[in-house]
């Protein structure tokens, strides 16, 4: 993992941290390469079987987009059940201020936890950009709410958060991750095979953004690009020899 983001198993539970506390856990280029290796590795881990994403302190999840980097954020790359597809259920505990594109990603999450003063806000139309898959908040909180979140830009409390469907727990200030643990051993109890299944319909049966389309058929162009086929083909065609493709 890289510090900006950390990594650490506890009893079958990962817990993912963005840790850039004194930036409020803004985005950046080392946030979203750490998040990317984070889903994977819980993928691949033989011994977690639940997720947490959290924020490090308690002022903030994260503000969003670091605005001390000029690239923007490649949300396709980095969004968890979207850049890598999580066979494993995943809890986002919410501290603080939730800004801007980081509402995508307790979007993506399957439960999520909010202290009492956490705020939810997606400012991106009072800035002039937006990367476009926050859209997807119509298909899984009320449309009216989502276009409220979008367009005029203004905070959402955690209980009113709760009460469109977008939190699951709101519990009182620095207790998120007491809550997100509970619910994550619960979880990591539960038959992993059938938490799988039913994650699978369920992202099935949600719609998608145009642009959270376009991530999905991304990941799928990368897992071709990164492949040992792909650097196979390539060879054989400048060794000018048929390629022996193995499926990797």
């Amino acid at each position: 993992m890289t510090d900006a983001v950390t990594y650490e198993s506890r009893d079958g539970i990962a817990i993912i941290t963005i840790n850039r506390e004194d930036r409020m856990n803004a985005i950046g280029p080392e946030v979203e390469a750490g998040l990317a290796l984070a889903w994977k590795r819980l993928n691949d881990s033989a011994q977690d079987r639940v997720g947490i994403l959290t924020g490090a302190g308690t002022k903030a999840f994260s503000a969003g987009k670091d605005m001390a980097s000029a690239a923007p954020p490649d949300y396709r790359s980095f969004t968890p059940n979207v850049g890598v597809l999580l066979e494993k259920p995943l809890i986002a505990a919410i501290s603080g201020w939730c800004i801007g594109g980081s509402i995508v990603l307790t979007l993506m999450c399957d439960l999520c936890v909010a202290t009492e003063d956490a705020k939810f806000m997606y400012p991106e139309a009072k800035l002039g950009f937006a990367g476009g898959m926050i859209a997807s908040a119509a298909a899984r909180i009320p449309h009216k709410v989502a276009m409220e979140l979008m367009l005029l830009g203004e905070p959402i409390t955690a209980q009113r958060a709760y009460d469109v469907g977008m939190v699951n727990r709101v519990v009182p200030a620095g207790q998120h991750m007491v809550e997100a643990m509970k619910l994550a051993r619960r979880l990591a109890a539960n038959a992993p095979l059938v938490m799988t299944m039913l994650k699978r319909l369920a992202a099935q049966t949600t719609p998608m953004s145009p642009v959270e389309i376009a991530g999905h058929a991304w990941r799928e162009n990368q897992r071709v690009f990164e492949s040992a086929d792909f650097a196979e083909g390539l060879a054989s065609f400048i060794e000018k020899r048929p390629p022996a493709f193995k499926g990797q």
